[in-house]
């Protein structure tokens, strides 16, 4: 039997934890969880709307540089993704149609980049 794998935590490296929890909870992502460890890291976890897996965001917790991430996720309509986006003041690409999806780019204030990927039907169902 094959064991089940489910994504739980993406880590997202940010110069300013407080700067990017603002930038992500204006977008919708619920603030799971806030602690700093006596004397070492602060994480942050997030997550997106209607997702299983979240973001951390903190200090001491990746050894990745601010900026360098890209995530991909799917939502239900890429055109409406977009003007929320736009609607919290976040600069968005134009919506990018391709055989395989509908797109939107996005990035943090850090510049770590957000793909949102439209799909009518998944190849696995």
């Amino acid at each position: 039997m094959t064991a089940s794998w489910k994504i739980e935590l993406v880590p997202v490296p940010v110069t300013d934890v407080d700067r990017a929890k603002a930038f992500y909870q204006q977008l919708g992502f619920t603030a799971d969880h806030d602690h700093r460890v006596p004397g070492g890291p602060r994480f942050v976890q997030l997550t997106p709307p209607g997702s299983a897996c979240s973001i951390m965001v903190g200090d001491g917790i990746t050894a990745m540089a601010p900026g360098t991430q890209e995530i991909q996720v799917v939502v239900a309509d890429a055109k409406a993704a977009r003007e929320q986006l736009l609607t919290a003041g976040v600069e968005a690409g134009e919506v990018d149609e391709q055989p395989w999806g509908t797109f939107v780019h996005f990035q943090d204030p850090d510049g770590n980049k957000w793909a949102l990927q439209a799909i009518d039907r998944r190849p696995n169902g």
